[in-house]
């Protein structure tokens, strides 16, 4: 071979070069060329450099010298290249690219394995195996291969004499050539190796090979499969651009690790998969990721025009709801039907109501952990969707290729217009409106570096009064830097503010014309360390702060005639800090852990004042016993704790394995209302003096299974919570603009407890699944005092409770482009306190009401159907369009969503209310180019 006779000249060479000693240089030079300071080399020495000039190619150094010799100046300028030179005789210099030059044979070459060296103390200093070290050869010229079997060859890193490992890290990205979107769970394996490995969610990918010749090879559905030659010579990096293969395998198919539920540690984690929600019937046809979820166990809403989620027996304030690491307060559009987040930005939904990871912390009973996808930095891409109340556009523009692009998406309602142009007199003034929109820049510096920014904001206003308007706003922005300090060692900064905003303008018939306003804002900050310290550790810590600014409702005359007296509730300001570490132990074959510890620190911070109540008695205005003034940031008051997160998995069988789990935390932000329907009236409150932290703990066990080569799978789990200081209110309590809040609330404990079953189908023409959950949850609000007791001091149940919740997701593929697919969904009626008589005091009558939550309203089912048609499937063509015609509620059942009683002509007369009671048919067309 070619390198053979090299490397046989080079000996030669080498036996007779001369004695000359090293030349020594004192050269400058800054942003030039690499050829151009070898020619200012040649210039001043008696050298001569033989290379190929591509290697070097736009290659740019900047060094200063002063008398140091030729080999320490090129030591630097190769330093970040992958090119290694040798010294011929002091006249010549060969450089070579990623293998080096050996001007004698290694010891071991024939067969020798080991040479100890000892020092003259006869201490044995150093073994080594010098077979280990053997040049790397390759043939170029295998003229054997036909030239429609050969491959793309590629060489990583360069040959180092002084690295000795037999095994170097090969790491990269794999993503769609067409799109520029990762491509996750892709198999890439070593031929005749037994080495493989499986792309992330991120699509990146990591691999220990040994040094030479490997033969690397793609495998995924729907994309075509590659295979690269790759040498390696030291760890470095090797990305794929993969094509789209629309072929039929009817024989082979190559999965992702569809036993992921299985095998991960982690328990109660709900991933909703964004791409496939399309099929998926909902209201008014709008593809709703907040709305699939609920379909999965453990994740429900109090029913159709609630603002929140209710998870695992936890209140709706209890979800950590994030979007590119920043909190959106309200995450519902259109009176609680629609969420605010737009399902053709998201790329990645997962949902924690299990064990939440020691780096989440504040919240008691969930996180959702929602990602906007990053932007094609390939070419131009958008996507669009039009349907009978919104309308969507999303735009993916490249700014550099391969490196940067940016990402933006609107979304708007006319369903304001459509309100009013029906017959109807009620509603020709109403108005219900809503939008949001979205930006993101996503840039991949280098290697190591990548910068992401996102800036989030939606709007939504409504009117069915002719004398209200209703309004509310989420914003947030975030930004976050990810760096790769090692290939075992990565990090991410990120800075996020968040604001949440609610008015109500009033304009009657009477002076008492008002306009009320209310914001919140957080700004954090947060650094968070992945450090994998072999195969089966990991590590993840770091620490994060967040300042909390609360602006309580403002209440203004909203015109000169209003008798309306300008009020403003005190500004509340708080500071909350954590440390977190964790780590993922796999003990052996069948056993794993994940241990983690969260520390978090609350500081209520002035300016404020604060009522100090006599201990053990009613906070009222007779037990007030002092009130104290606080200064510009001084603290307050402050709460702390350990938060212990704890799970691990046990393997029975390959495919049937136990979890158990532990989890705490502290929520020093609360929430107050009177009532389930969407409102933007909700309290927000910061812990003070007077209302303590809630704490909750969880332990859950589960069993989870997999069927028919990971075709179905089963899980099946439990779980039991309880709560400390839950918050609650009086009744007749009054929550906005109350400067003595302390004076309506209670503060009790509740409990939660369920099973969750889950049946799902992955794969085939007819696939889906069927969820059930049997949950309870309740609350104790008890007291020696009468006026802080409810329900006598006895465990009620929350207005959210239903014990049984049974979901089934239907999709069944006709042919390759008509689909059919169904939703049936049944839950037990909430509970609501009715009246159940009356009585005469003092000449008037009154109501006597039963105990709180006594009683129930109808059970709720409601079965929705979808047909959907794709366009042909040619790959050249101008757009790919998808069009679905979904029925909502198909029965017509009405469904009521609350019981409400009015007072006529001396009799009380109880009313329902419901939201969709009719059929409620959709056709949507969308489009992708």
């Amino acid at each position: 071979m070619r390198i053979i006779y090299t490397l046989i000249l080079v000996i030669v060479c080498f036996q007779a070069r001369g004695q000359n000693q090293e030349p020594i240089l004192t050269l400058s030079f800054e942003d030039t060329e690499i050829k151009e300071v070898l020619d200012q080399i040649e210039n001043k020495t008696n050298i001569k450099f033989y290379y190929v000039e591509e290697w070097i190619k736009d290659k740019h150094i900047t060094g200063n010298y002063n008398n140091v010799s030729i080999t320490t100046i090129l030591d630097d300028v190769f330093k970040e290249t992958v090119i290694n030179f040798y010294v011929l005789d002091n006249q010549s210099i060969i450089l070579t690219q990623n293998n080096r030059i050996y001007d004698a044979l290694p010891q071991g070459f024939f067969g020798e394995t080991t040479q100890a060296t000892i020092d003259s103390s006869q201490t044995v200093v150093k073994e080594v195996n010098e077979r280990e070290i053997n040049p790397i050869f390759y043939n170029e010229e295998r003229a054997s291969v036909p030239q429609s079997l050969k491959v793309e060859v590629v060489r990583i890193g360069k040959e180092d004499k002084n690295n000795l490992q037999q095994k170097f890290t090969l790491s990269g990205f794999v993503k769609n050539n067409k799109t520029g979107e990762p491509i996750s769970n892709l198999a890439i394996i070593v031929k005749g190796k037994n080495i493989g490995t499986v792309t992330n969610n991120n699509g990146f990918y990591e691999l220990k090979l040994p040094a030479g010749l490997n033969i690397l090879e793609t495998n995924s559905l729907g994309t075509l499969k590659s295979q690269k030659e790759v040498i390696i010579y030291n760890n470095g990096r090797l990305n794929f651009n993969l094509e789209e293969g629309y072929q039929i395998l009817d024989e082979v198919v190559v999965e992702g690790k569809l036993d992921k539920n299985v095998e991960e540690t982690n328990t109660g984690v709900t991933k909703v998969e964004v791409k496939e929600i399309k099929n998926i019937p909902l209201v008014l046809g709008e593809r709703d990721i907040l709305q699939v979820a609920t379909t999965l166990p453990g994740i429900s809403k109090a029913g159709e025009g609630s603002s929140g989620y209710n998870v695992r027996g936890g209140k709706e304030d209890q979800n950590l709801i994030l979007l590119d690491n920043a909190v959106i307060y309200n995450p519902t559009h259109f009176f609680g039907i629609f969420s605010a987040l737009n399902p053709y930005t998201t790329g990645e939904v997962n949902i924690y109501k299990g064990n939440i990871p020691a780096e989440y912390g504040g919240r008691l009973s969930s996180v959702f952990d929602i990602t906007t996808k990053d932007a094609n930095t390939e070419k131009f891409a958008a996507e669009a969707s039009i349907g009978p109340v919104t309308s969507n556009l999303v735009l993916e523009l490249p700014i550099i290729k391969d490196k940067a692009a940016i990402l933006v998406g609107g979304r708007s309602t006319y369903s304001g217009w459509i309100l009013r142009s029906l017959d109807e007199e009620d509603l020709s003034n109403s108005d219900a409106s809503f939008f949001d929109a979205i930006v993101k820049y996503n840039h991949k510096l280098n290697d190591d570096n990548n910068i992401k920014a996102t800036v989030y904001y939606s709007k939504d206003k409504f009117s069915i009064t002719s004398d209200s308007i209703y309004g509310y706003s989420n914003s947030l922005l975030s930004l976050g830097w990810q760096h790769k300090i090692n290939d075992n060692h990565k990090g991410t900064l990120t800075l996020t503010n968040s604001e949440y905003k609610f008015d109500i303008e009033f304009d009657g018939d009477f002076s008492n014309d008002f306009d009320i306003n209310y914001k919140n804002n957080e700004t954090e900050f947060k650094v968070k360390m992945n450090y994998k310290l072999d195969d089966n550790k990991t590590f993840t810590y770091g620490l994060a702060s967040k300042l909390y600014i609360l602006h309580p409702a403002t209440i203004k005359p909203l015109n000169n005639e209003s008798n309306i007296v300008p009020t403003q509730a005190q500004k509340e300001k708080g500071l909350e800090s954590s440390l977190f570490l964790s780590g993922n132990f796999k003990i052996d074959e069948k056993l794993a852990i994940d241990v983690g510890v969260r520390y978090s620190l609350f500081a209520l911070l002035g300016n404020a004042t604060q009522r100090i109540y006599e201990d053990d008695q009613p906070k009222n205005d007779a037990t007030l016993i002092a009130t104290e003034e606080f200064g510009n940031n001084e603290i307050i008051e402050t709460y702390s704790g350990f938060e212990g997160r704890f799970s691990g998995r046990y393997f029975l069988t390959d495919d049937l394995s136990l979890k158990g789990s532990y989890n705490s935390s502290y929520q020093y932000i609360h929430t107050l209302t009177t009532n389930t329907t969407v409102s933007p009236t909700d309290t927000w409150k910061l812990s003070d003096k007077n209302i303590k932290p809630q704490r909750a703990e969880q332990f859950s066990l589960g069993l989870y299974k997999n069927f028919i080569d990971n075709d179905y799978e089963v899980s099946l789990e439990g779980y039991y919570k309880t709560f400390d200081n839950i918050l609650d209110y009086k009744v007749g309590a009054q929550l906005l603009l109350n400067e003595t809040l302390e004076t309506d609330v209670l503060q009790g404990e509740g409990k939660s407890y369920g099973v969750e079953f889950l049946v799902r189908k992955n794969k085939g023409r007819f696939n889906g699944w069927v969820g059930y959950t049997y949950s309870r949850t309740y609350i104790k609000l008890d007291s020696e005092h009468a006026e802080e007791r409810v329900n006598n001091g006895e465990y009620f149940p929350a207005n959210y409770d239903k014990p049984h919740d049974f979901s089934a997701v239907i999709n069944y593929k006709l042919t390759k482009r008509f689909s059919f697919s169904a939703n049936l969904a049944y839950q037990t009626g909430r509970p609501v306190t009715f009246p159940v008589g009356k009585f005469v005091f003092n000449n008037s009558e009154f109501v006597l009401f039963s105990d709180r939550n006594k009683f129930r309203i109808p059970d709720y089912y409601r079965l929705d159907i979808g047909f959907n048609y794709e366009g042909n499937h040619k790959i050249k063509k101008f757009a790919h369009s998808f069009w679905n015609l979904s029925i909502y509620n198909v029965l017509g059942r009405n469904n009521p969503y609350s019981v409400f009683f009015v007072t006529e002509d001396g009799e009380i007369k109880a009313f329902k209310s419901s939201i969709f009671s009719i059929p409620i048919p959709t056709l949507t067309f969308n489009f992708k180019f």
